[in-house]
């Protein structure tokens, strides 16, 4: 529990960066480590429990554990779930909303089998609706 918790701490800061903003994977890291590295330096003191927050964030973004794997497995159907409910509200007035890049950076990339058959039934009820439209 403690690696879902704290895996998006560095957003509040840095912001929660979409696939389409245009920011390479290794700025979105920069970005983030300088949060982090803000949020438990500056605001925290290098407490024994900012270490260990610290920590748990690298466990994450390095994805060395099950528990880190699960979570990111998390964050992505969290993405294309938020995805499909703006398709739901906004898809009659928003013209040509694209939503698209939201479920090919996510389902796809979901390893765990339980959060890919939750992945799966999405993409069943969002096809069912649009038509397919996953690549």
């Amino acid at each position: 529990m403690e690696d879902a918790t704290n895996f998006s701490t560095p957003e509040a800061t840095a912001g929660d960066i979409t696939p389409d903003e245009g920011i390479s994977k290794e700025d979105k890291g920069r970005l983030e480590e300088a949060a982090m590295r803000n949020f438990t330096t500056e605001m925290l003191h290098d407490s024994p429990a900012a270490k260990r927050i610290l920590s748990l964030w690298r466990e994450y973004e390095d994805q060395s554990t099950p528990e880190a794997r699960f979570v990111k497995d998390l964050d992505r159907i969290e993405m294309a779930l938020q995805a499909r409910e703006y398709e739901k509200r906004y898809s009659t007035s928003v013209p040509n909303l694209d939503l698209q890049p939201f479920f090919n950076s996510s389902i796809p990339k979901i390893q765990n089998e339980e959060v890919k058959s939750w992945g799966q039934a999405l993409m069943k009820d969002r096809n069912s609706s649009l038509g397919p439209t996953l690549s």
